[in-house]
């Protein structure tokens, strides 16, 4: 056993439980029934992958995977989880339906997948050296892909314009309708 131990690489042993967490949470966001657990879930995972982006020497993505998804989208979902009516009502809130279809495209997928990973040509190039990532991200948004990261941001901004006049123009019409219900009984 010591021997064996001795064989495996140090990272690898940092690496199986943090993708066996990011696993175990994406399992639970698939098979729970309740859309709060499924939701927890997903923060393990989402965790998970942040772990996982660490262990791979890419810190850039580390930290906007967790402030943009752990910190922005999941809470985002979990408010609207949490302040949807009728959440009382939550177990039949992800139902099964057709598992014997979901387990034969499991089984043709984790078929095709193996066979893919052990028919490819794997390379050893050892371990490569921790080098930042931040530095040409940075000169990469800010030079080459200036243009199409300003229109990612423009499109960004729209989106966020027109969810807001659509939220304003549902909250109107609300209004009007409860202000009108009122008029017409005395």
């Amino acid at each position: 056993m010591q021997d064996l131990l001795a064989q495996v690489p140090p990272s690898f042993l940092v690496f199986v439980p943090i993708a066996a967490f990011t696993v175990a949470g994406a399992a639970g966001v698939a098979f729970s029934r309740n859309i709060v657990y499924s939701a927890f879930s997903l923060l393990a995972t989402f965790v998970g992958m942040v772990g996982l982006f660490a262990c791979l020497s890419a810190d850039f993505l580390a930290a906007v995977q967790l402030m943009v998804y752990v910190g922005g989208i999941l809470v985002l979902i979990l408010f609207a989880v949490m302040l949807t009516n009728k959440i009382s009502e939550v177990k039949g809130s992800n139902p099964s339906s057709h598992l014997w279809l979901g387990g034969l495209v499991l089984i043709g997928l984790v078929g095709l997948l193996s066979l893919t990973v052990v028919s490819f040509p794997w390379a050893d190039h050892g371990a490569a050296a921790y080098a930042p990532t931040t530095e040409l991200i940075g000169n990469a948004l800010l030079g080459p892909y200036l243009l199409p990261f300003e229109v990612a941001g423009l499109l960004l901004l729209a989106a966020l314009l027109a969810a807001v006049v659509v939220a304003r123009k549902e909250v109107k019409e609300s209004v009007t309708a409860a202000a009108g219900e009122e008029r017409i009984t005395p």
